[in-house]
């Protein structure tokens, strides 16, 4: 039985960034410790708990913000996507597959497509999003709203480790306009200049400054009714790492077939996906009772 790694304390200091010009207006710099807790101590979590794959990936979000790569902010994000997965059955809707296969076609048409990547999405999925890059292909592009050097160092290391051969944001020359926050921090190579992105676990504001940039917007969010998905082209309400091989395995099916691939990609309406998956949790949601 695997070991369940220690849960620990998480405080904050507040100090300069370092991503800001020094004694800039709202400059604040978060550097979270992760301290080991006397109070925790490491168990056996069999492979037949029901809850096995949920717990796992808690102790993961854990341990990697121990890491640097995600901030205890998205201990909070996880928990609220894991609440819709749970009332969706966990398992991939028909509307999430419908999502998937558009955002395939969307994206082997896309002439600039790029995979942007957070923390949390680093954290939980990294083999799944590297390997749809490289077979869409697709650049890779890290941007974080806790945005320090040491983080982004943090996260872009993670994703090198696990094969990511080129990610770009360590140096951003670019900024998303509408955005006041470090999230509008891009690079012109990549975000800029895509026409096609996928956003996992994305923030509603710079989904819709995305939009509004003119591009096609292809997000993972499990919640239909987040800003994020209400915006975006292609809403895929699905758990990320069924999301990302999902739609790998569409890209393999589609590519070759160009006439099959445009009518995936113009026949599909993030409106009627979204109603439809609100349709789907309130089925499963009464099969439960």
């Amino acid at each position: 039985m695997p070991a369940v790694r220690a849960v620990g304390y998480l405080s904050l200091t507040t100090a300069a960034c370092g991503c800001h010009k020094e004694g800039a207006d709202g400059c604040y710099g978060r550097q979270w410790d992760y301290t080991p807790s006397r109070y925790h101590h490491a168990v056996d979590i069999p492979k037949s708990h029901p809850r096995y794959k949920s717990l796992m990936t808690r102790e993961l979000l854990v341990e990697m913000v121990g890491k640097g790569v995600v901030t205890p902010t998205g201990l909070i994000s996880q928990g609220r996507g894991e609440a819709f997965d749970y009332m969706m059955g966990e398992r991939t809707t028909a509307p999430a597959e419908d999502a998937e296969r558009a955002a395939a076609a969307m994206l082997l048409l896309a002439e600039n497509p790029v995979v942007c990547i957070n923390g949390n999405a680093a954290a939980l999925d990294a083999e799944g999003l590297i390997a749809l890059a490289k077979a869409v292909p697709a650049k890779i592009e890290v941007n974080l709203f806790h945005r320090t050097p040491e983080r982004m160092e943090a996260v872009i290391s993670h994703l090198e480790s696990k094969g990511a051969d080129v990610v770009l944001g360590r140096v951003p020359d670019e900024r998303i306009p509408g955005l006041d926050h470090d999230r509008a921090l891009c690079t012109r190579e990549g975000i800029w200049s895509s026409d096609v992105i996928l956003v996992p676990i994305e923030d509603g504001d710079r989904a819709e400054a995305l939009v509004a940039m003119g591009k096609k917007v292809i997000s993972i969010d499990l919640n239909p009714l987040s800003r994020t998905s209400k915006t975006c082209t292609v809403p895929i309400c699905d758990e990320i790492s069924r999301a990302t091989t999902n739609i790998l395995r569409f890209v393999e099916e589609l590519r070759g077939d160009r006439e099959a691939t445009i009518k995936v990609s113009e026949s599909f309406s993030g409106a009627e996906c979204r109603r439809r998956t609100v349709d789907a949790i309130c089925d499963a949601l009464k099969a439960g009772l």
